[in-house]
């Protein structure tokens, strides 16, 4: 299930970007890619994780970042699975729920990073309430996190909502308060050692506002699609809304009290996957052990009685399933790999892009939003694009700019087209500004298809 193609439309740029790092031995501090922004400071946050992709790609090809990604992804969803308490045969199903209602958030892309370390820190949390010394890993996991993905800033905030929920455990008297005391001391310890650990990256202490920037961007709330909240009228959303009635179900009818350590962190996620499609995973992290403790926790006595009688039978059956389950694994990853050029093709314009590459036409391209980073990894530094997937590092104006003008929502569109001085735009055929520059004779069609068509600036003197 975790198995995607590696066509995400940012996974483009961070190729290129770890490229660059790879052949220059420098991380980018200012932007190299775009001519809205070029030169300006750019936070590349994900650079170990570009290094990684590109260092798959590279030297193993497109299959390896298929399966890479499928990994890592599924370590996730392993970890989550150890912390469902009861039966372990609803903890599986749960987990296939929780899986089809985190799928629209999957792909090859450095977030997968922060699914997997936050479900690592949930565990490490939980099991050091007993066994204390496994708190001291995740400080080093942690200087690893904040170099993968900015998702590294919800490690504190579980961290400081997990000791919060155990104070107020401690004040109601639900849980001892010398108990409390010396977990809450731990856990807000080890949170002030990843905080300090912080400005280990390469963009220092920058990394400390930049997840709250990212947060509270207008534009990409406005204009990106992972950050819109979930529409329950569409079917991919409808496991979201299981989980959701049946954790609220959990919370009302189970037989235990959930403890504040783990209802406060289960509310602040679930406000977050209501908030933007792209926090729905970590609200799957809390969620589904809260709804497997509510669950029967063991099978009825005949069942467990005739599954000890044949377990020894079992075993070769059960071997076989894995063998069928891995098999099937292998055939998803290569029928994949094996797709991957037709996918990419027909999600991106590659025979524009190609034009583009042999006939070098003039530079400044303003090309569809989804196809910028795209444009820069075919495109390399021929071509400086308007804008593309890094929306944090354009701001909300240009996004503006970007996403209205192809839309010609802007009410002075061509104006912005002559402000930055565009002289190349790929755009869809049927896109509101590609038929309008049909129809304008400033501008000549120099390639077309079904998929693109590539408009040139014509020169003032024609």
């Amino acid at each position: 299930m975790t198995a995607r193609s590696a066509t995400d439309p940012d996974l483009w740029w961070h190729l290129r970007t770890g490229q660059l790092i790879v052949e220059t031995g420098h991380i980018p501090h200012t932007d190299p890619f775009s001519f809205t922004r070029f030169g300006d400071p750019w936070v590349s946050h994900e650079w170990l994780s570009e290094v990684v992709l590109y260092e798959l790609w590279s030297h193993i090809g497109p299959w390896a970042l298929i399966v890479f990604s499928s990994i890592v992804t599924t370590i996730g969803f392993l970890i989550l699975y150890w912390r469902c308490p009861g039966s372990p045969h609803w903890a599986a199903a749960l987990i296939v729920l929780g899986a089809l209602a985190s799928a629209p958030s999957w792909g090859s892309r450095p977030q997968m990073f922060t699914f997997m370390f936050a479900s690592l820190l949930l565990w490490l949390l939980e099991q050091g309430e007993g066994r204390p010394h496994l708190l001291l890993f995740i400080p080093p996991l942690f200087l690893l996190w904040l170099n993968l993905h900015a998702g590294f800033a919800l490690g504190p905030a579980l961290m400081l909502l997990y000791a919060l929920g155990l104070i107020f455990e401690g004040m109601a008297g639900r849980t001892p308060w010398q108990e409390c005391r010396a977990i809450v001391g731990r856990v807000l310890a080890i949170s002030a050692a990843c905080m300090a650990l912080v400005p280990f990256n390469p963009s220092g202490v920058q990394l400390y506002r930049y997840p709250l920037d990212t947060l509270r961007s207008h534009g990409m709330r406005t204009y990106i699609v992972e950050w819109f909240s979930p529409d329950f009228h569409h079917w991919i959303y409808g496991p979201l809304l299981l989980i959701i009635l049946l954790t609220l179900t959990a919370l009302a009818y189970s037989s235990q009290r959930v403890k504040g350590r783990i209802l406060l962190p289960l509310l602040f996620t679930a406000a977050a996957a209501l908030d933007a499609v792209r926090h729905i995973p970590i609200f799957v992290l809390l969620a589904i052990p809260v709804i497997a403790s509510a669950l029967p926790s063991r099978p009825s006595h005949e069942l467990l009685h005739k599954a000890r009688g044949t377990l020894r039978q079992m075993q070769p059956s059960l071997c076989v399933a894995a063998a069928l389950l891995a098999f099937f694994a292998v055939v998803r990853w290569v029928d994949l790999a094996r797709d991957q050029r037709a996918r990419e093709a027909a999600e991106f314009p590659k025979k524009a892009v190609d034009f583009l590459q042999t006939s070098r036409e003039p530079d400044h391209l303003f090309a569809h939003y989804a196809w910028g980073g795209y444009a820069i990894w075919r495109l390399g530094f021929e071509y400086h694009v308007f804008a593309d997937g890094r929306a944090d590092l354009y701001g909300d104006e240009i996004l503006r700019q970007a996403m209205e003008t192809i839309a010609l929502l802007h009410p002075e569109w061509a104006h912005v087209l002559d402000r930055w001085n565009v002289q190349t735009i790929m755009v869809p055929p049927n896109s509101a500004l590609g038929q309008a520059l049909l129809l304008d004779p400033r501008w000549e069609t120099a390639y077309r298809d079904t998929q693109a068509i590539v408009f040139i600036r014509v020169p003032p003197d024609k």
